[in-house]
């Protein structure tokens, strides 16, 4: 017997509390047989202004993470998606490698990362040369570059938004994201990266595609890619971005 709606495939998404977007960016991709399941991990909402606050913001979810994941697992997902992009770069390349296998570990089921993720997709494009954008205070943008210069990439330019609290990330206007993404781009960038679960930007990020002439990843998109096809789905979706319709 398999389930119902989920005959194909059944996802979790770990989340925190105060997200709004990663959930239902990741319907809008959802194939056909498959669905997703959501866990929350509780942070609160404040301002995220000072080192200590986001300090403590950041041990809160690490904290909450694995319960997070033991809540999904109820449900018996056979992939699970850690939608906590922060404590997915956090540490560099080593540490968020250990992470995922540990998590993996524990779900007993394969665990996508954005960060992880975002380098399979930079790969199928051949990018070497990134822009990234981010809603994220300093310290954050800190661990996100160091990542990806780890993994081997140039970053030619990065802004973060410095969004002040966990939920306004997703108050973030289409015109603030494409000024930034507009100051980002260049001769001299072969791939434009978002990170940030909260922040709403995947069909932006495929519009921008079309006028920048290049791949604009949506960290949730790009994740969202990773766990379908890590789980054998190999559906291309349309609309939303140009690595789930041809990789």
């Amino acid at each position: 017997m398999v389930d119902t709606l989920g005959y194909r495939k059944k996802i979790g998404l770990v989340v925190p509390s105060t997200n709004t977007v990663c959930q239902p960016e990741s319907e809008m991709l959802r194939p056909r047989g498959v669905t997703n399941h959501v866990g929350r991990i509780t942070v609160r909402e404040r301002p995220l202004t000072s080192e200590q606050a986001f300090m403590e913001h950041v041990q809160a979810m690490r904290e909450g993470l694995r319960g997070g994941i033991q809540q999904i697992l109820t449900c018996q997902p056979d992939h699970l998606i850690m939608g906590v992009a922060l404590e997915a770069f956090w540490g560099g390349v080593a540490q968020a490698d250990a992470l995922q296998a540990e998590l993996a570990a524990r779900a007993g089921v394969g665990v996508s990362m954005g960060s992880s993720a975002c380098v399979a997709a930079l790969e199928r494009f051949g990018a070497k040369n990134i822009s990234v954008l981010t809603p994220h205070q300093p310290r954050g943008d800190e661990q996100v570059q160091r990542y990806f210069e780890e993994a081997g990439f140039t970053i030619r330019r990065l802004i973060g938004l410095k969004c002040a609290s966990p939920t306004l990330i997703a108050h973030t206007t289409e015109s603030q994201m494409i000024e930034a993404l507009r100051v980002l781009d260049g001769p001299d960038v072969e791939a434009l990266v978002q990170v940030g679960t909260n922040l709403p930007a995947i069909d932006l990020c495929a519009e921008a595609e079309r006028w920048l002439g290049k791949p604009v990843l949506a960290i949730n998109a790009v994740t969202y890619w990773d766990a379908l096809r890590r789980s054998g789905i190999e559906d291309r979706i349309h609309g939303h971005g140009s690595v789930l319709e041809r990789f």
